[in-house]
């Protein structure tokens, strides 16, 4: 089993989710008390949101040679935003990176899902880094107008960990047309589950534990 190398901290309660779901889906695929071995590199998530793109670059880049250091033997970001710089990350590193959009894109598949609603970050929505990877496999995106709204609710509430929005969160959701909904922001899923909306789910942060998990034991 390869050793797992993980950016966290982005923020501290999605990286909390992604370790439940990496021990729920280890003892599933393993059995109880076998695990992949984890190494959490956990950065300062005040640091990252109030650096500019380069500021945070460096705080990543940092991330990866300390985790290669540490004996990480792959490599992935427990969040969707920071993928934006993640073609720049893989050029600094022998070590493989699991991306979260080909994990989301592989479920898609999967499902049949062609019509994709993605939230998340304002990053995420606008920039194209993550919707034109989609187009690129074939999948149709829809940004929701809401992309202000969405934001707000995962800076101010979702990052500590309150619900007090889901409700209108679901509303959001359920006023598009779409095959499947993204839940592009690794907060999103504390809030927005399977069966809460008219539409499939994927929930990228799970399935980004599973091509994480997939990939160590290869």
């Amino acid at each position: 089993m390869k050793r797992i190398g993980l950016i966290g901290g982005l923020s501290p309660e999605s990286t909390l989710y992604y370790y439940s779901e990496y021990i729920r889906q280890s003892r599933e695929v393993l059995g109880d008390n076998r695990y992949p071995e984890m190494i959490v590199y956990s950065i300062n998530f005040g640091e990252f949101l109030s650096s500019d793109w380069e500021g945070r670059w460096r705080i990543l880049s940092n991330a990866v040679r300390s985790l290669e250091r540490a004996g990480a033997e792959i490599l992935a970001i427990a969040s969707n935003t920071p993928h934006k710089v993640l073609p720049e990350l893989r050029k600094i590193t022998d070590l493989e990176f699991v991306s979260i959009i080909d994990a989301v894109a592989e479920k898609a598949k999967e499902e049949g899902y062609r019509k994709l609603l993605l939230t998340g970050t304002k990053t995420t929505m606008i920039e194209d880094f993550y919707r034109r990877e989609l187009e690129e496999k074939g999948f149709e995106v829809i940004i929701p107008d809401e992309v202000d709204e969405i934001h707000e609710i995962i800076f101010q509430d979702l990052v500590f960990g309150r619900l007090d929005r889901k409700e209108r969160l679901v509303e959001i959701i359920n006023g598009y047309d779409a095959d499947a909904v993204i839940l592009g922001c690794t907060e999103l899923p504390l809030a927005v589950k399977e069966g809460d909306v008219k539409m499939g789910v994927i929930d990228s942060a799970k399935e980004h534990v599973r091509a994480i998990l997939r990939k160590a034991l290869e």
